[in-house]
């Protein structure tokens, strides 16, 4: 019941985030019996690069505080989306928090919004979704793969987040939404490796009211499919973008400060001689990094105008 709400003592049974360094975290289940490869329970300790934590004395613990491990220390921390995109086990490729957060506002997903998304994946955007739409919304998110799908429904229920969501084996593609969401969403977001035969699906499922839909797509040319069937199918205002994070480097320069006394008087032959220290002073600057991440993916995004429009 982590992701529930915010919570000030870990209790049995909660995801925790071990937060070693900012490039070094880990999520555990605060159990204190884990089953091993012969199937036999035995106590709960947990390995990490500063030693061995015994997860039973998490139990009980404010969130927030520094535990000792046998060879250093780590700090526990309530799991959100954003740790849980860095630590989550991956099953697929995943979004992080750049696109996540651009998908978020082009949607307009608000609290009591009811969102699809295909496919689910590893369930880091869902995640997002879910705290959005939280209390009162719903998502309905699919995915092809049997597996992926029960695990995906297995974490939502873990972290308290069940009652919001509805997980669905279904290759939308072929087969759509189903009849039971026709007019009932109010964003669509489709991550698929043929986004294009989702999107008259998407339109059936979007209320009659209008909507808004985002596709995430890694090269061109499939978002210029997307883009050529959007319009096909009605969609408006339709645009592509991409996110590129690029972090500024900061340091600290000396700049030297420019005499031009020179220019008013001239200097006798012993001042010519005489050398005087340059005077500088310091300054913050910023500059782009030579190197940086060059793709991430485009999304795409338009809006279903309400049905007397169409």
């Amino acid at each position: 019941m982590s992701f529930a709400g915010p919570k000030e003592v870990i209790a049995e049974g909660d995801t925790v985030v071990l937060y070693l360094t900012p490039a070094l975290m880990h999520t555990i289940d605060a159990v204190r019996q884990i089953r091993n490869k012969k199937n036999e329970m035995i106590d709960y300790v947990f390995q990490t690069s500063f030693g061995a934590l015994k997860v039973c004395d998490l139990i009980g613990v404010r969130y927030g505080s520094r535990v000792q491990l046998t060879k250093g220390w780590a700090h526990v921390l309530q799991p959100n989306p954003e740790l849980w995109t860095q630590t989550l086990p991956h099953r697929t490729q995943i979004l992080y928090t750049p696109d996540i957060s651009m998908i978020l506002y082009q949607l307009e997903v608000r609290p009591g919004s009811v969102v699809i998304e295909s496919g689910t994946g590893s369930g880091s955007l869902s995640h997002y979704f879910l705290r959005a739409i939280r209390p009162t919304g719903h998502l309905y998110t699919f995915d092809f793969h049997e597996e992926r799908v029960a695990k995906a429904r297995e974490e939502f229920t873990a972290h308290g987040l069940g009652d919001n969501v509805t997980v669905r084996q279904r290759d939308v593609c072929e087969h759509g939404f189903g009849d039971e969401l026709d007019g009932k969403a109010d964003a669509v977001f489709l991550d698929l490796p043929a986004p294009q035969l989702a999107i008259p699906y998407a339109a059936k499922a979007l209320k009659n009211e209008g909507g808004r839909i985002c596709s995430f797509s890694p090269c061109i040319e499939q978002t210029m499919r997307v883009c050529e069937t959007l319009v096909k199918h009605g969609f408006t205002e339709v645009q592509n973008l991409e996110v590129l994070q690029i972090e500024e480097c900061v340091r600290t320069r000396n700049v030297p400060v420019m005499e031009f006394d020179f220019l008013k008087t001239k200097k006798t032959d012993t001042e010519k001689d005489t050398k005087t220290p340059r005077e500088s002073k310091k300054y913050t600057t910023s500059n782009a990094p030579h190197t940086m991440a060059g793709h991430t993916g485009y999304l795409t995004i338009a809006e279903l105008p309400p049905l007397f429009a169409r």
